[in-house]
């Protein structure tokens, strides 16, 4: 497990997904399929989304 929370070069939208992924050495694709069904939830997903997008370095 890495040490720092950061967004990868490689990555799809904007890298907030793989760098979770990356952070707990799970795999981008559980953790994008994992906000994908949370968003059928009812709750704040995409701000939260959008705040690690804006707050989250890039490597």
């Amino acid at each position: 497990m890495s040490a720092a929370l950061v967004r990868p070069r490689s990555r799809v939208i904007a890298g907030v997904c793989a760098g979770i992924a990356q952070r707990f050495g799970w795999s981008a694709n559980t953790v994008r399929l994992v906000f994908v069904v949370s968003c059928l939830l009812p709750g704040p997903q995409f701000l939260v989304y959008l705040a690690l997008w804006l707050l989250m370095p890039s490597e």
